[in-house]
């Protein structure tokens, strides 16, 4: 993986997490904001997040990035590619911003746009989707943004807290014919 995923004018660049990144991560998706926009709302910890970087992100089954501010260098979220079927050329997508003053700058749609970038070419990932919480108004438009379209058929309820919510499905082929995973 390359040290850097900077391919696209902005004012965001992409770098491969790290173990150093572990406190920052646990503390924004502990955020309410943020872990209400995630089907999995249960409370990070460092040895959860440190055991993810062991089982999934070091053998590859998860390739995530830390979103950082050009100009700052200063870190606002992640992007990360999760159960990647290399044979099928297909996986799911997922995107946090976890600084607050960074929301609503475009920096997610910058970030997706700069991440799907390098799945394609890199990964050679034919499919990416999404599953985003019908509500999430906001990173439904980001997702638009960045070329995400929406799978008309395809959606389910979760329940969260007693809570009924629509997730549904968003996807992006890469100039090919392969559907969903």
């Amino acid at each position: 993986m390359e040290s850097t995923v900077q391919t696209l004018a902005g004012v965001v660049y992409l770098r491969p997490i790290q173990e150093a990144d572990t406190e920052q991560v646990v503390a924004w998706r502990n955020k309410e904001r943020v872990r209400h926009n995630f089907i999995y709302q249960k409370p990070f910890t460092k040895e959860g997040h440190l055991n993810w970087l062991r089982t999934q992100v070091e053998p590859g089954h998860v390739v995530q990035f830390i979103i950082c501010e050009k100009d700052s260098e200063r870190s606002v979220g992640s992007v990360y590619f999760r159960d990647i079927d290399r044979k099928k050329g297909c996986a799911e997508y997922g995107i946090f911003i976890g600084e607050d003053d960074a929301v609503g700058k475009g920096y997610g749609t910058q970030a997706a746009k700069l991440a799907l970038t390098w799945a394609f070419e890199e990964l050679r990932l034919r499919t990416v989707f999404l599953r985003v919480f019908a509500d999430n108004k906001w990173a439904r438009k980001s997702y638009e943004n960045a070329g995400f379209r929406l799978m008309e058929n395809r959606q389910e309820e979760v329940v969260i807290d007693g809570m009924k919510r629509t997730v549904v499905f968003y996807e992006i082929r890469n100039n090919c014919g392969s559907r969903l995973c």
